[in-house]
């Protein structure tokens, strides 16, 4: 585990929120990724957060879910910077400015130094709004890993 990781969240922690996710998931047929970055790769400095986000959700494979399903909280956490994206799937059915709402609390969470906290609070309302679109069906899988991928 990288040591700035370490300051923000502890291992436990990490894994506590792997397990959060797990939970959060039994009640949506969406799929919730968290990662935590330390710092961005050099050859990606003149990249927006958004973008660097996006291509983090690609490369977990989050555009290959069955519905188009997946949500993905970002961290940045040498530029003290996260993000929220949500696949196709979904922008069609969720209100404009539901993840800056989420982001929103995640960031008061933050400045008061309760990483965990705010990371578990945005989880449970990202899952919170999933459900309301997007139930667990009878059929549904588990189609992504639940743990939090830290680089």
């Amino acid at each position: 585990m990288n040591l700035f990781i370490k300051k923000i969240l502890t291992k436990k922690e990490l894994t506590d929120l792997s397990a959060v996710i797990t939970e959060a998931e039994k009640k949506t047929s969406g799929e919730i990724r968290v990662v935590v970055k330390h710092h961005r790769p050099f050859k990606e400095r003149k990249l927006k957060l958004h973008e660097l986000a996006l291509k983090e959700f690609c490369s977990l494979g989050m555009e290959n879910t069955r519905d188009r399903t997946g949500v993905l909280i970002f961290l940045l956490l040498s530029e003290r910077k996260f993000h929220i994206v949500a696949d196709e799937g979904i922008h069609t059915k969720v209100l404009e400015g539901t993840w800056d709402r989420i982001a929103e609390s995640m960031a008061h969470h933050f400045k008061s130094g309760k990483f965990f906290d705010g990371i578990v609070k945005a989880i449970n309302a990202v899952a919170g709004e999933l459900s309301k679109h997007f139930p667990r069906k009878s059929d549904d899988t588990d189609e992504l890993p639940n743990k939090v991928v830290e680089n």
